[in-house]
């Protein structure tokens, strides 16, 4: 991350939109930059080094899409999909081109500030070697060094598995995940259809940790998409 204030680069055509990004994320004391268009976008990221991009799909010159596909031949800067296109499949092509989180419009500024929170602390870990040795989220604590989860301070016994599972989100804390990405870094490239597997243990775990497993806290369902585990 860039010394002093994070900037967040809004890659937006509409203008209304723009105008609401910006004052929002001024508040926050954000340094804001906008981009119109994809061709604008590029130019930005290559020569103000953004933290973190917040994007739209439809772009006026070239499909935000492929602008993805694009910065990722080489850029990492985290990316957020902001969006009309609330479909699945929308959500799910953002994702597996590397977007790091999607939201759809009409959005809730708290919500998408909470996510660029989300996304640069991820990014502030990688940069900066192995991620905190405790994960706290409410009252549910992950110890990473002890392997040891506790809800309001009580130890859960959790199985090998739905450790292996839990702590993989939480390393991911806030970001969407899908159930294919899951499946292949928890269980293996040959378990990437194997969504049971995932729905089963997702079960389990809910049932160990949430107080209403019916409505969960922190093990939250992105509808046909897959999973995130909400950082508060």
């Amino acid at each position: 991350m860039t010394a002093g204030r994070p900037s967040i680069l809004v890659i937006e055509d509409d203008a209304e939109i723009r105008r609401v990004l910006k004052v929002g994320l001024g508040h926050k004391d954000y340094r804001y930059l906008e981009a119109l268009t994809a061709r604008e976008g590029t130019t930005e990221v290559s020569t103000r080094n953004p933290d973190l991009i917040v994007l739209d799909l439809g772009l006026p010159d070239l499909d935000g899409l492929q602008f993805l596909k694009e910065l990722r031949k080489w850029s990492k800067i985290p990316v957020i999909v902001l969006t009309a296109r609330g479909k699945e499949k929308d959500k799910i092509k953002a994702l597996d081109s590397g977007a790091d989180d999607y939201l759809t419009k009409p959005f809730g500024m708290g919500e998408l500030l909470a996510r660029i929170r989300a996304a640069l602390r991820r990014s502030a870990e990688r940069h900066g070697g192995d991620a905190e040795p405790v994960f706290e989220s409410g009252d549910l604590k992950i110890d990473f060094v002890r392997r040891q989860v506790f809800v309001k301070g009580a130890e859960v016994r959790l199985s090998p598995m739905e450790y292996r599972l839990l702590t993989y989100l939480a390393r991911h804390a806030g970001q969407v995940l899908t159930q294919k990405q899951i499946l292949k870094d928890v269980w293996g490239a040959a378990y990437v259809e194997k969504n049971l597997y995932l729905r089963v243990h997702m079960h389990q775990l809910r049932h160990k940790l949430e107080a209403d497993p019916a409505q969960p806290r922190w093990l939250v369902t992105e509808s046909g998409v897959g999973y995130r585990l909400r950082s508060e």
